[in-house]
């Protein structure tokens, strides 16, 4: 695919494709990570840095009980 390089004030821009991020994950906001390796410039999408933090936090709760054992006073009923 071939797309032109423009000027963007002092600096230069492309515009990307829409089905080609939609292919790459990439959604309008999304922060990139811009590098040069060998010559080639690579653009790669930066995960969210809470990504999948309720999954292992989700992990971690069934371990927090395990082992737990009600004194007498929590076995007691509640008199109000």
């Amino acid at each position: 695919m071939l797309t032109p390089l423009r000027k963007i004030g002092n600096s230069r821009g492309v515009i990307l494709p829409s089905a080609l991020l939609a292919e790459c994950g990439i959604k309008d906001g999304d922060s990139l990570d811009l590098a040069l390796e060998k010559g080639v410039l690579v653009l790669r999408p930066v995960p969210h840095p809470r990504a999948g933090w309720f999954d292992q936090a989700a992990a971690k709760d069934e371990d927090a009980w395990e082992g737990y054992v009600e004194t007498e006073a929590e076995q007691a009923e509640w008199e109000w």
